[in-house]
Order: structure tokens, then C-alpha cells, then sequence
């Protein structure tokens, strides 16, 4: 899916203090590429890609995700198409305590009224290697696991765009180089476009495209 960044500014108040976190960046993504962004803590990567995903909305500038305006949307709109086109990898995994590995991964589905909604899950579950989970709750499985999991439920729906906010910084060495290696193969294997955000750059020369976000600018 096409993405495209026009010149977005966004800042906090904290206390008494204006934060300027991005000063006008802008990038232009092609279908299928993989990018990945990194920087220093705290440069505002994480927010970076809270915008791209929807989750948060710019002061100025444009985001397009597949040639529509993200904030042409109102709420309702804008949830029903992430929900759609845009997968969301996060970093301390986001899982739902109270459901199973299944039905964590089953839940967006579900929330669209998929009729298939059962095969896709066990399908997306076994891609990821844990079938012998799918009854286990997040607190019984490790963070690889659970991370695999996170990965499984952000493909289900075979988004367009997959967006990963640190995937493996959770996790051990041996068990993060294994989470990217399969991540990557499901990105090539679908052909969808990634957006990587990590302050690994060992990690991000894995991706056909890597832009620094400093003082606010991706370079």
C-alpha cells in the first residue's frame, strides 16, 4: 500500500512546557517496500507511527495511507479503515489477558463479522508456529511466544500496511533475531508494506529503506 507523509508537525504540552516531537517530517513509501525508522530514544519514532496508524492525529501536514487522507476521517470511519488495511505490531505486545492465544488472534475478525473467522485464526496460529498454544492465556506463554501471537493477530486480516514498534526490544537476542526472521517472511510472502521503527540498526538494514527521525525531520 502506498503511504505518503507531507510535512506533518506534532507537539505535546507537558506541565508548562511546549514539546516540539516532529517539526515537519515527510516520506513517500511504494507498495510492498519495507522501511524501517530509527533514532534515539525519545526522537519521537513512537509517535511517528501512532499518526501513521491513526491512533493519533497530526497538528499539520497530511498522512495518506493507499491515496486516502487519514484525517479526512472521523473516528468511526478512520477505526473501520485501520481495522481494514493496517496492522499494528506493538511492543509489549498489546495481548488481551482474558482471551487465548486463539482468540486474541480471532479478535479483529470477529470485530469485522468474518464468517471464517475460526479457520483464518487457526491458520494465522499455525503460520506463527504455536497451534499447541491456542488455549493458552498471555500469562502462560513467553514473550516470544506472546510476541508471535501479537504478529499472527496484526496479519490476520492481511493488512495492506504493517506497522512494528520495536518488535523484538523485549525480547532476549536469540529469541528477537528468531521474531524477525519471521516476521520478514510473512511481509515478503504477502507482499504487504512494512514500516519498521527500532533503534537496532543491525535490525534495520534488513529493510530496502532506512530514514533517521532527528529534531523532528526524517533524513
Amino acid at each position: 500500500m502506498q503511504l505518503e507523509l507531507k510535512s506533518v508537525k506534532k507537539s505535546y504540552e507537558q506541565g508548562e512546557t511546549h514539546i516540539e516531537v516532529l517539526k515537519g517530517a515527510s516520506l513517500s513509501l511504494e507498495p510492498g517496500q519495507t522501511l524501517a525508522i530509527v533514532g534515539q530514544s525519545g526522537s519521537g519514532k513512537s509517535t511517528l507511527l501512532s499518526l501513521l496508524a491513526g491512533l493519533d492525529r497530526p497538528d499539520e501536514g497530511g498522512i495518506f495511507v493507499g491515496g486516502k487522507s487519514l484525517t479526512d476521517f472521523d473516528e468511526k470511519g478512520l477505526s473501520s479503515f485501520r481495522a481494514r488495511k493496517i496492522g499494528i505490531v506493538f511492543q509489549r505486545f498489546h495481548l488481551v489477558s482474558t482471551l487465548s492465544a486463539l482468540e486474541n488472534i480471532r479478535l479483529p475478525l470477529d470485530l469485522a463479522s468474518d464468517a471464517d473467522a475460526k479457520g483464518k485464526s487457526e491458520e494465522a496460529l499455525a503460520a506463527v508456529g504455536l497451534s499447541h498454544r491456542a488455549n493458552h492465556f498471555p500469562s502462560q506463554l513467553s514473550g516470544g511466544e506472546c510476541q508471535r501471537v501479537a504478529i499472527a493477530r496484526a496479519m490476520v486480516m492481511r493488512p495492506l500496511l504493517l506497522l512494528a514498534d520495536e518488535p523484538s526490544g523485549n525480547l532476549d537476542a536469540e529469541t528477537g533475531n528468531r521474531i524477525m526472521d519471521l516476521l520478514f517472511n510473512r511481509v515478503h510472502e504477502t507482499g504487504m508494506t512494512l514500516i519498521l521503527v527500532t533503534h537496532n540498526d543491525a535490525l534495520a538494514s534488513r529493510c530496502q529503506r532506512v530514514l533517521r527521525l532527528h529534531d523532528g525531520i526524517l533524513q
